[in-house]
């Protein structure tokens, strides 16, 4: 039976109807470890970590109303109305800040019309969403506590200090019976489910129970403090099975730090540049003695790497001092940084000589052309989508290739002959009736036309389709 990914808030329910965040540290050398000394040691107690952390994790519950389908057949005899009912999903969540900044997982609360938060003793309060982020699967509510009052909450530590072997806990508050407490190892760390890491995220792996319900629930080291958020786990039966997944407190930081400076969206640096792994092949032709580091396979003109000196065939073997795994963990690290900020590049050139090092400057991905977003109608098979230019920016927001080129990408289709079609959000327009598609006015002008045939091509995962209608 296959390993699948799981998120894991609680399953969903069907009821009735009716202070400013701290600058990261500095990276620095891991502290020293020391395995426990004698049997003594190794009986000691959680229960001095978890009494500190406990008050700050909480439940979460979010509600939305859904329709209820009726049978088809009573449909046709115009009987059963779709009914309304309430949906509810529940999970955890962290307090982040004393205000009452809460962090979760967006799978938690997405398409959530009520959020309420319960705290440890009990108290509920209705929460509202300041940020949500799918691409990290991350959200930022705020809560409000009478009279001002600070509530507990957990320190974020992004240190970078984190090893492998070290003890944590994942607590959680699921289902709304009570908190939950499991304790295990860090058994990897920047694991990227995603190879090209464009997601932001490389998770922080261990085999701390982490079970349904679990999702948004505290990640803590042995000094209480917040080095992840729980997030997903991968198991055959839905059940922990010793390998679950956190969001890093680097990642959550930067995600905060958008959500109370009033951001809707969190900026994430761009490279600039088509990387992959470092093959064995490539390693030996460089003369590493193991296949790691990011090879630059392409530029994009005028972007932060070929500003920054890079050029086709380099290998970025560290990153701040840091070694760089694989082409993930580098995009990992540039994402992760605030625009603005530098980053120095260990690089071994294809050219040969020495490694040289390299200043980034982390910056946003240029919204070069302008979007001009529009959405298409009339008698067209474009009827109903809604498109826009593509450049740097959007094709870093739609997770597309950078390389691609320009043309006009498809963000959405909700009615129409595009959905009837076949459309798909992610499509990019390459011809309309032998009309090369360079910008949204080409598609206008050639959506425009009076034609009773249309020959379309789109370029879907990276191959030209073209189909012929009539109408």
């Amino acid at each position: 039976m296959r390993a699948t990914s799981v998120l894991i808030p609680a399953a969903i329910l069907a009821l009735a109807a009716g202070q400013a965040c701290a600058q990261p540290a500095a990276f620095a050398e891991p502290t020293p470890r020391a395995a426990p000394a004698s049997a003594t040691a190794m009986k000691s107690s959680f229960a001095p970590v978890v009494r500190r952390a406990a008050p700050a994790v909480v439940n979460i519950s979010a509600k939305r109303v859904v329709r209820q389908q009726v049978d088809p057949f009573w449909q046709m005899f115009g009987l059963g109305v779709p009914q309304a009912r309430v949906a509810q999903s529940l999970g955890s969540g962290v307090i982040v800040r004393g205000d009452g900044i809460v962090v979760t997982n967006n799978h938690v609360i997405e398409g959530g019309e009520e959020i309420t938060v319960a705290l440890n003793d009990r108290r509920e309060f209705a929460a509202r969403v300041l940020l949500a982020d799918p691409r990290t699967d991350l959200a930022v509510l705020k809560i409000e506590a009478p009279g001002g009052e600070r509530l507990p909450m957990l320190a974020m530590d992004d240190s970078s200090d984190t090893q492998v072997g070290d003890l944590v806990l994942a607590i959680g508050d699921p289902f709304g019976v009570g908190q939950t407490v499991t304790n295990g190892i860090v058994s990897a760390l920047n694991r990227i489910t995603d190879p090209t890491g464009e997601g932001g995220s490389a998770y922080i792996q261990t085999d701390a129970a982490i079970n349904p319900g679990n999702s948004g629930g505290a990640l803590i080291d042995m000094d209480g403090d917040l080095i992840g958020v729980n997030s997903f786990i991968l198991s055959r039966s839905g059940q922990s099975s010793g390998v679950g997944f956190a969001i890093p407190a680097a990642v959550v930081r930067r995600v905060v730090e958008t959500a109370v400076g009033g951001g809707r969206a969190v900026v994430r640096p761009w490279f600039g540049a088509r990387t992959q792994s470092v093959t064995s092949e490539v390693a030996r032709s460089l003369g590493l003695p193991v296949p790691q580091g990011a090879l630059v396979a392409d530029l994009y003109p005028g972007g932060p790497a070929a500003r920054a000196g890079l050029r086709q065939g380099d290998v970025v073997l560290q990153a701040d001092g840091r070694p760089v795994d694989d082409a993930g963990a580098l995009n990992y690290v540039i994402r992760n940084r605030r625009p603005g900020e530098s980053i120095v590049l260990t690089v071994r050139r294809a050219s040969g000589g020495p490694d040289q090092t390299v200043t980034l400057r982390a910056e946003a991905a240029p919204a070069t052309p302008p979007r001009d977003e529009r959405r298409i109608a009339g008698r067209n098979p474009f009827d109903g989508a809604t498109v826009v230019n593509l450049s740097p920016a959007v094709a870093d927001e739609m997770g597309l290739d950078l390389f691609t080129g320009s043309g006009v990408i498809v963000t959405a289709v909700d009615a129409g002959a595009a959905r009837g079609i076949g459309l798909k959000r992610g499509d990019l327009v390459r011809e309309v009736n032998g009309v090369k598609i360079g910008n949204v006015r080409d598609l206008l002008a050639a959506t425009s036309a009076q034609v009773r045939t249309w020959r379309i091509s789109i370029e879907r995962d990276g191959r030209i389709q073209t189909a012929v209608f009539s109408g």
